[in-house]
């Protein structure tokens, strides 16, 4: 099974990328490897390229991801130390639902105004019970 790499460079965050969908995660401990990053830079990079002119569906793609996979962390405390991984689930979560929440609307707002793929006009309109024919009488 191949390794993961785990990079990040704030300077390359006003670019739609990698390191821009880190910073907006929030996963950007990437000194740790595994033990701090949550996301490689490989499945950051299949998301994107998922949805290539849809950022907000390859960043919804990838906390649906991290949900899944951190949901069953629990909260640990062993003497002083004490662990929140369900902070950092729930975090996540509520990130999630605002996000899908946002893309489902565009993508209703974007349907009904052109009206689908099919670029259809729409089937009722003003006037359309109007009769042509009896206009000019």
């Amino acid at each position: 099974m191949a390794k993961g790499t785990y990079t990040y460079e704030p300077a390359n965050v006003k670019e739609l990328g990698k390191d821009r969908m880190r910073f907006e995660l929030g996963d950007t401990m990437v000194e740790g490897g595994s033990d701090t990053t949550a996301l490689t830079d490989e499945e950051i990079q299949a998301a994107i390229d998922t949805y290539p002119k849809k950022w907000k569906r390859a960043k919804l793609m990838l906390l649906e991801s991290l949900c899944r996979r951190f949901s069953y962390e629990v909260d640990t405390k062993t003497g002083p130390l004490a662990l929140s991984f369900g902070e950092r689930a729930k975090l996540w979560h509520e990130d999630y639902q605002t996000l899908k929440k946002e893309v489902s609307a565009e993508s209703c707002s974007v349907a009904m105004s052109n009206n689908g793929i099919h670029n259809k006009p729409p089937y009722f309109y003003a006037g359309m019970q109007q009769n042509e024919r009896t206009r000019n009488i």
